[in-house]
């Protein structure tokens, strides 16, 4: 769980990975619609396989 971090300074304080701008939420919100893990992959090249585990985790 060390991939998901919350700073008050990033998000707004929102779940993200890696203390990037990408929150858990709208990452869950991509699988819930349909995207596949191969999909956001290939739409955002600096997360992992792994990150997106994180999430559903």
């Amino acid at each position: 769980m060390n991939r998901v971090t919350i700073n008050p300074e990033t998000c707004f304080g929102k779940p993200v990975i890696r203390n990037t701008r990408y929150s858990v939420e709208s990452l869950l919100s991509l699988m819930s619609a349909g995207m596949t893990i191969d999909e956001i992959l290939a739409d955002y090249e600096d997360l992992t396989a792994e990150d997106l585990q994180a999430c559903l985790s």
